[in-house]
This record gives C-alpha cells, sequence and structure tokens, in this order.
C-alpha cells in the first residue's frame, strides 16, 4: 500500500533560505535570526510595520510559530499573521545573536 505524499508546512522540513537569496519570513525556521530586505505590503501597512520596527535592514529573530508568528525586534515580542509574513521578504543571517 502507498503511502499519501506529506506535504511539509512552510519552515518545517524545507531548507532555509540559501544565501544570498531572499525569501518570505513566513518559511524561516524557528529559532533563526535574518534580516528584513523588504516588504512587498500596501504603503498603509508598510508604514505600520515600520512603526513598529519591521524595516529594511532590521534584524529580526523568530521565536515561535503557531496560529501567528511571534517575532523578536528591537527587544520586543512582536506577532504577526503568517499571511503578512510572505509579504515581508528576509536574507538569512549567520549564526550571530540578534540585539
Amino acid at each position: 500500500m502507498q503511502k499519501p505524499e506529506q506535504k511539509s508546512q512552510p519552515g518545517e522540513g524545507d531548507q532555509p533560505c540559501p544565501q544570498p537569496f531572499l525569501c518570505p519570513l513566513s518559511h524561516v525556521h524557528t529559532g533563526v535570526a535574518v534580516r528584513i530586505k523588504q516588504l512587498s505590503t500596501s504603503p498603509e501597512v508598510t508604514h505600520r510595520l515600520r512603526e513598529m520596527g519591521f524595516c529594511e535592514e532590521q534584524k529580526i529573530k523568530l521565536l515561535s510559530r503557531q496560529t501567528n508568528l511571534i517575532c523578536q525586534v528591537c527587544n520586543a515580542r512582536l506577532g504577526i499573521s503568517t499571511r503578512l509574513a510572505e509579504k515581508i521578504m528576509v536574507e538569512p543571517l549567520s549564526r550571530q545573536k540578534v540585539a
């Protein structure tokens, strides 16, 4: 009997973003530090993300992925939806501490 093919969830089982390529924040593994490179959202949402600290060149760390993604940004923990995280393009950082 053949097993049904299982699809992995983003960030689970798939490889982290290969440097120097960009990928959506929603595809990053828990515990990985990344640098935001591009916000592909409407001007209003982009403005709000920047107010919260999700701005270009900002280093962040993905802490948890449950219903929402919890990120460490500027010494604060912020939650965003997976749908919004798909529009935040990031690049992986070498293994270094994120402030």
